[in-house]
């Protein structure tokens, strides 16, 4: 893959384009700032890119910024978001034009090389790919039962499964269940979100957006 890291902090940056680098990926590209960011993003085009939520100039949000802005001019372009902490917030933006190619992971996860590879490549191939540590956040959130309170129990584990980008065969060896169960499960959800799209690809965004919304 052609990749490109948006990433401030040096060693961070270096210690990813040597990870990558050793998967046998290209890394087109480094930048450390938000207007880096978005020149390269929209030059570039790269197959999938790393960017970190905060950038210089002003160390608030230009790096998410960025990454809104260059999908808005390239729809559907694949970028995975790395961030300190958990902000929904961030998540719900990326995801809210449903087109997918998006993933939100927490920095600290990086380190654990075969998940993040894994990830970017799930987001290059225009799926969704959500750092584990948030759905577990959002999960103990109770508002996310209330407000899910339509979905059962087991309904509400693959939503989580499926957040985390995670395919229905993958969701099937998590929880023990064939995939042709886990494809019942998620009929079933989409049908009591009111996700009615034949496209199935896009109904798991969809999915992910209004599990977010509600959590």
């Amino acid at each position: 893959m052609r990749i490109l890291v948006a990433e401030d902090l040096y060693l961070l940056r270096d210690g990813m384009v040597r990870l990558l680098e050793a998967y046998g990926h290209q890394v087109v590209a480094t930048a450390a700032t938000g207007p880096e960011t978005l020149d390269a993003l929209l030059t570039l085009r790269p197959d999938v890119s790393v960017v970190d939520v905060r950038m210089p100039p002003a160390q608030s949000d230009e790096g998410l910024r960025a990454a809104l802005a260059a999908r808005r001019e390239v729809p559907g372009l694949p970028i995975l978001i790395l961030s300190q902490h958990v902000e929904q917030l961030y998540a719900r933006e990326l995801l809210s034009d449903g087109a997918g190619g998006l993933g939100y992971f927490l920095k600290e996860s990086v380190f654990d090389a075969d998940q993040f590879v894994d990830a970017l490549e799930r987001v290059a191939a225009g799926g969704t790919a959500m750092d584990p540590a948030v759905i577990a956040k959002l999960l103990s959130n109770g508002s996310s039962a209330r407000r899910l309170g339509g979905l059962t129990e087991r309904e509400r584990s693959v939503l989580g499964l499926m957040a985390e980008g995670l395919s229905n065969q993958a969701i099937g060896r998590r929880l023990f269940l064939s995939e042709s169960a886990i494809s019942k499960y998620t009929t079933s959800l989409f049908g009591k979100l009111g996700l009615v799209d034949d496209d199935d690809s896009n109904r798991r965004v969809l999915a992910v957006l209004a599990y977010l919304n509600d959590a």
